[in-house]
């Protein structure tokens, strides 16, 4: 089950997991858009809303009637504008830590019984969680965000501690420079131009497409491996506040040999 599959990261590793030979139901607010994902893969999909309660009860209901679940992929988030702790919007804060944290939270909590329902003999169930570097490394102007994510990465840590003596591998992958069709753009209120600026002149930037090989390639591997924390980011991208615009190329160095 993925959830923000609409778009981006949740919408390709739906695709690549359907390419897998896995069941998938794919979970996002905008109908239309799972619907054509759904005609696409052949996906199941339901629509729900991982900041409302009665929403994700409904779904939990859904899959219930399905039969267990082997795999979760908490990957519904975003963030929402670049200002500093002290002129952003205390309702953007919230509205992010919703989404980000207690979606999170609320998806997880719903799940976990239908997850340990699918466990078998030799088998373990995945949580595989969607946080970012902001997560782990802060950034002026990510404050909102970074905050969100800081506190996503930390719940994990924890469920990872509860969940200990549980064949139940708690996942975390956290991308960085990821050129998708609405992530900057939601952030900056739909502003193209400010959106497009973000990955300009950037050499190849991570696709949605790479962080959906890095979540089925962790979710498949033997049972008995744990990847905790899969940080990825493009090679351009050094840390949250250091990415290089223009050609990567060796710096060359002069040597003065010795005889």
């Amino acid at each position: 089950m993925v959830t923000g599959a609409s778009s981006g990261i949740g919408a390709a590793t739906v695709r690549l997991l359907r390419e897998h030979g896995w069941d998938v139901v794919g979970v996002a607010r905008r109908a239309d858009r799972l619907l054509a994902l759904s005609e696409e893969t052949g996906a199941d999909v339901f629509v729900a809303d991982v900041t409302k309660s009665d929403d994700v009860t409904a779904l939990r209901d859904y899959l219930s009637a399905l039969g267990p679940i082997h795999a979760l992929v908490n990957n519904a988030g975003g963030a929402l504008g670049l200002a500093s702790v002290e002129d952003s919007d205390p309702d953007d804060w919230a509205r992010m830590y919703d989404v980000n944290v207690i979606g999170v939270k609320r998806v997880t909590s719903a799940l976990l019984p239908l997850l340990r329902a699918g466990i078998t003999p030799g088998t373990s169930a995945d949580i595989m969680t969607v946080t970012s570097i902001a997560g782990h490394v802060a950034y002026e102007g990510g404050g909102g965000y970074v905050a969100a994510k800081h506190a996503a990465a930390s719940m994990l840590a924890v469920l990872r501690l509860e969940l200990a003596g549980e064949p139940i591998r708690i996942l975390e992958i956290a991308p960085g420079m990821v050129h998708t069709e609405e992530f900057s753009l939601v952030r900056f209120g739909g502003d193209q131009a400010r959106a497009d600026a973000v990955y300009d002149n950037v050499p190849n930037p991570l696709h949605a497409e790479d962080i959906a090989e890095a979540i089925v390639h962790a979710m498949e591997l033997p049972f008995h491996v744990n990847l905790d924390l899969i940080t990825i980011k493009p090679v351009a991208q050094a840390a949250p506040h250091k990415v290089i615009r223009g050609e990567l190329r060796p710096r060359w160095r002069c040597r003065r040999w010795s005889r």
